[in-house]
C-alpha cells in the first residue's frame, strides 16, 4: 500500500527523471517514466545486480505484519531480505539515500519485550551503518491510502473500507499520529532531495515535510 502511494508521487514529480519499480509480479501501472524488474528470490540479488546502479536513491516500502509470525521468520523477512537488497545497493551506489518504512513504535534499543518492536530497531540500525550518503527511516503510525491506493492484504482492505471515512477526517487533527500515503511518498522525495536534520522521522515530521 505505501509502494503503490510512494510511486504514484515518484510518478507525479516533475524533478524525478525515472523509477525503477522491482517486485515479484507486475503492478499494472504504465507510465514513460516507470520501469518494472520482476525479480523472485528478495533474499539474494545478484541475478539483477547489473541492474541497480546509477540511482540516487531507494525508497523501500517492502514489509510484513508480525501477527503469527515467529521472531525467527519475522527477523527473516524484515532483517535479511532488507540488508540484501540494501548491501547491494550501496555497493553499486555509495552516493544514494536509502529511505526504510519502518513503524512508530520500534525499539532502537533492540533489547524492548515487543519482538516486531526489536526487529524493526536492529535493522534500523543496521542500515544507518551502511555507508550511504544519507539514509533515513520513517516510523509512520496509522497510514491513510488515498488517490485510490489499496492494500493486497485482505484484512487490512476491510479495516481500511470500514473505518476509511473516519480516518480521514481524523487525519489532519492528528499529525502526530496519522499520516496518509500520499505525503509519505512526498515526503520521501523531499528528503532524497533536500536532507533532514534528524535520520528518523515519526508521523509529525513526515507531514511537515
Amino acid at each position: 500500500m505505501v509502494g503503490q502511494g510512494v510511486v504514484r508521487e515518484c510518478l507525479l514529480n516533475p524533478r524525478v527523471e525515472s523509477v525503477l519499480s522491482i517486485g515479484r509480479s507486475a503492478s499494472g501501472q504504465q507510465h514513460e517514466k516507470l520501469r518494472q524488474l520482476m525479480h523472485r528470490d528478495f533474499f539474494d540479488f545478484s541475478a539483477i545486480a547489473t541492474e541497480l546502479s546509477g540511482f540516487d536513491a531507494c525508497f523501500f516500502c517492502l514489509g510484513v505484519s508480525s501477527a503469527g509470525m515467529t521472531e525467527v521468520d519475522y527477523r527473516r523477512i524484515t532483517y535479511d531480505l532488507t540488508l540484501a537488497a540494501a548491501e547491494t545497493l550501496v555497493k553499486r551506489n555509495p552516493g544514494m539515500t536509502f529511505v526504510y518504512v519502518s513503524g512508530a513504535g520500534t525499539d532502537s534499543s533492540e533489547r524492548g519485550r515487543i519482538m516486531w518492536a526489536r526487529v524493526k530497531g536492529k535493522t534500523e540500525n543496521a542500515l544507518l551503518r551502511l555507508p550511504f550518503r544519507a539514509a533515513y527511516m520513517f516510523r509512520p503510525g496509522v497510514i491513510v491510502p488515498l488517490d485510490g491506493v489499496r492494500s493486497k492484504t485482505k484484512l487490512y482492505r476491510m479495516a481500511y473500507a470500514l473505518a476509511g471515512p473516519l480516518l480521514r477526517s481524523l487525519y489532519p487533527r492528528f499529525p502526530k499520529y496519522a499520516t496518509t500515503t500520499k505525503q509519505v511518498g512526498r515526503a520521501m522525495i523531499r528528503v532524497a532531495e533536500d536532507g533532514f536534520p534528524k535520520s528518523v522521522l515519526e508521523s509529525s515530521d513526515i507531514n511537515q515535510l
